[in-house]
């Protein structure tokens, strides 16, 4: 691993942990060059998996994208940056577990609604509002409905 300061090749683990559910690694390192330290972060690369919007536009799957929408929809509520991140890593699996080679936007939304609404509700309504597009006051009251009605269950 090049050192980000340096560019040396030589490099010592200081100390790995598992992050994400054991999903991928992180890991500390120290140059052997020039001391200076940095983070990787290791995962299993996996096959590309295609998303395929509401327009039938074809991308490939990024999982950053997930992670922002819910850092959007997240912001100032109780939800920890580690807790964003073990969402996006169970919704990545589920997808990759699902088998198939492209997967429509909309079970992404779906999937992304489910973990949201387990971690907090604002953050839930937040992002239902931008992925349901509310127009209206009526629409966004059926939003709620909903959501109080998967309270009850």
């Amino acid at each position: 691993m090049k050192c980000p300061k340096c560019q040396s090749v030589d490099s010592k683990v200081i100390e790995s942990r598992d992050v994400a559910n054991g999903e991928s690694t992180r890991r500390r390192r120290e140059c052997d060059s020039c001391a200076a330290r940095f983070t990787t972060y290791e995962r299993v690369e996996r096959p590309n998996l295609i998303v395929v919007k509401k327009d039938n536009v074809r991308e490939v799957f990024n999982r950053d994208k997930i992670l922002c929408g819910i850092e959007r929809a997240s912001e100032k509520t109780s939800i920890s940056a580690p807790q964003r991140e073990d969402m996006v890593a169970r919704i990545e699996r589920k997808l990759y577990d699902l088998g198939k080679p492209e997967v429509r936007a909309g079970e992404i939304g779906e999937m992304v609604m489910e973990e949201l609404i387990g971690a907090d509700e604002v953050a839930y309504v937040r992002f239902a509002s931008v992925y349901r597009q509310f127009t209206s006051i009526k629409s966004f009251e059926d939003g709620l409905d909903a959501l109080k009605a998967r309270k009850k269950n």
